[in-house]
């Protein structure tokens, strides 16, 4: 399997752990009870995803927007339909590997 990536938008101090659904953008839209201070939202969100996928929390990073709201998250040895699966109306990604490949 392939890294999947996908877009949240993340709402800090939204009270509890949560995924609120997808939105009309295919934007997952999570909402997480710790601050935006010290990596403490993108910790709670990193374990969140991974505890709703499944997976160790060594396979969910955040590969843009670390200061943002809106992140790509990147989700190692993952496919996209088990991620869709979970999520559905999700965008989806599989980046194309670079180098290290078979002609």
């Amino acid at each position: 399997m392939a890294e999947v990536r996908f877009d949240v938008r993340l709402t800090p101090r939204g009270g509890s752990d949560r995924v609120d659904g997808v939105g009309d953008d295919g934007v997952l839209l999570v909402r997480v009870a710790a601050p935006p201070a010290d990596g403490a939202a993108n910790a709670a969100l990193m374990g969140l995803l991974a505890r709703e996928l499944g997976i160790p929390r060594s396979r969910v990073r955040v590969a843009r927007g670390i200061t943002s709201r809106r992140k790509a998250i990147a989700v190692a040895d993952a496919g996209a339909d088990e991620v869709r699966a979970r999520w559905p109306g999700l965008a989806v990604s599989t980046p194309a590997r670079v180098g290290g490949g078979r002609p």
